[in-house]
């Protein structure tokens, strides 16, 4: 049974979606997913979902181009999660060597129904132990270094988004936006995620 097959109940809380925030993240990576998942979760309430970011201290961060983004939460003091989404960018690299952050990360693997990365946020996955014989795909420019850090991976080098059940990964940048409208598609169905598509007018085509 899928997540979106299990029905709320009135009495039943809202499910909680999470957008890891942290120094050096890249901006597109958080907030194409966030524009995605806030357009749904705001314009259809009843499907009963609320996105909401996450910092380590709960305080702002700055991402690898210089942009100011706010979180809503310290990571522990958010609400139990539905749904995770890590984005990637250069700070990433840090995490790699952060031994308490890679612990919280196999924690939220204990709990957190639907792990979903962006970009190198394949690479934290990696480096906490969650893509161990798992097919995951990260950035073009990532991929050798996604199969250091897992030998036992099967990375894929051309998917957008490689949905493994419990765990989606997604290539770099903007590809955290058709993962986002994969996730609602998975929660509230194909023709809602159409719906958030067409909200957001987004219909990518080559540039001429």
């Amino acid at each position: 049974m899928s997540l979106a097959d299990e029905p709320l109940t009135r009495a039943a809380a809202v499910r909680e979606i999470g957008i890891v925030l942290f120094d050096d993240v890249e901006e597109l990576d958080a907030v194409g997913p966030w524009e995605v998942l806030a357009y749904w979760t705001l314009n259809y309430p009843q499907d009963g979902y609320r996105v909401s970011c996450l910092s380590r201290d709960g305080r702002l961060v700055t991402a690898a181009k210089g942009l100011p983004l706010g979180a809503h939460h310290a990571i522990d003091d958010a609400p139990a999660l539905e749904v995770l989404i890590h984005p990637g960018g250069q700070g990433t690299r840090r995490l790699l060597r952060d031994a308490s952050y890679l612990d919280w990360v196999r924690e939220q693997r204990r709990t957190v129904p639907l792990m979903t990365s962006v970009c190198t946020g394949a690479l934290v996955y990696a480096a906490a132990g969650l893509l161990k014989d798992r097919p995951a795909t990260t950035h073009w420019g990532a991929l050798d270094e996604l199969r250091a850090l897992d030998p036992s991976a099967h990375v894929h080098d051309d998917q957008r988004w490689v949905d493994d059940g419990d765990l989606i990964t997604s290539a770099g940048v903007s590809a955290g936006i058709d993962m986002a409208l994969h996730v609602v598609a998975r929660l509230g169905g194909r023709d809602r995620a159409r719906a958030v598509r067409r909200g957001i007018q987004y219909d990518p085509a080559p540039p001429t």
